[in-house]
């Protein structure tokens, strides 16, 4: 399967405040997008799931 590019928007808790983040990564499938979400902004800011919420997920097309 070919990897697609995902635009996904969300909200994150960082310093006792939820601040939107918008990321756009690539995958397989919309589920794998979402993974890589959480692990990108879980090892960058110390984050756990829980503090992460994801709003939206759309397919880029053409990047």
């Amino acid at each position: 399967m070919e990897n697609q590019y995902f635009e996904i928007v969300g909200v994150c808790r960082i310093d006792n405040d939820w601040k939107p983040f918008r990321k756009v990564v690539t995958a397989a499938n919309e589920n794998l997008a979402k993974e890589r979400v959480f692990t990108d902004l879980g090892s960058k800011h110390h984050l756990k799931r829980n503090y992460i919420t994801i709003e939206s997920v759309n397919v880029v097309a053409g990047e």
